[in-house]
């Protein structure tokens, strides 16, 4: 049984329509210390993820009432970041791209190992929770004249002028302020941001970078607060050092 499993049980959603299928999964994942809600249909999905909070999400992806892309894309529109693994008899490889771009954290195929499987749930939520737990920078952060409220997803940058975050612009704003004033390489922005399965490239990362400049710094050729460190990764300081 994973450590983190000792004082916290992690509870998931399985949704899955195979009854065969879903009892075995069931009982594995309980032998291995998570609670587990199992439903067979995308509605009954997105309902009890109205009514509980889930530390990860496996969703079938051929379901009836509303398939499984579909409960997925419900899911990140109401801006919630539940943890989310694929299962699904296709396995091409456009298959796998919509599934991640359409919401999802991982994807596994139709047969699988129960053993790969399980071991792709604990990482999944091990993560999840390091994400959740490790987090101290509060919900309002100010530097300088410039204000990023993370529950909002919005930010108040030069000029007073007021900008709307995307979900990986927050979660690469905070990962650098977690780290201020120490380099974040870039491997572990790609691991925490972008997750194992979707690798951009550097230029992604510093397209958003400079994208934090044109919100922030006064002078996006001298920037006081986003910096790239070449070769290496990019660090955040509040401005206070120069």
């Amino acid at each position: 049984m994973p450590t983190m499993h000792r004082n916290y049980k992690a509870s998931i959603l399985l949704v899955e329509d195979e009854e065969n299928l879903q009892e075995s999964l069931k009982l594995n994942l309980e032998l291995e210390g998570y609670e587990v809600t199992a439903v067979d249909n995308g509605l009954a999905a997105l309902k009890a993820i109205k009514n509980e909070y889930f530390d990860l999400i496996i969703l079938d992806i051929m379901l009836p009432e509303m398939d499984g892309i579909a409960v997925a894309e419900n899911i990140r529109l109401q801006n919630n970041d539940v943890p989310i693994l694929f299962l699904s008899a296709r396995n091409t490889s456009a298959d796998r791209v919509l599934g991640l771009r359409k919401g999802g954290d991982d994807y596994m195929t139709k047969p699988f190992n129960l053993e790969e499987l399980l071991l792709r749930v604990e990482k999944l939520i091990i993560k999840n929770k390091k994400l959740q737990d490790r987090s101290s920078v509060p919900d309002v952060y100010e530097f300088g004249p410039n204000k990023i409220d993370f529950a909002a997803q919005e930010c108040i940058g030069k000029g007073g002028k007021k900008y709307e975050l995307s979900k990986k612009e927050t979660m690469l704003l905070k990962l650098l302020i977690e780290n201020k004033g120490e380099v974040v390489p870039r491997e572990k922005i790609l691991q925490v941001v972008w997750g194992y399965n979707v690798y951009p490239t550097t230029r992604t990362i510093d397209n958003f970078i400079l994208n934090f400049r044109k919100y922030f710094e006064e002078d996006s050729r001298h920037p006081r607060y986003f910096h790239s460190v070449r070769g290496v990764g990019y660090k955040f300081t509040d401005g206070k050092e120069s």
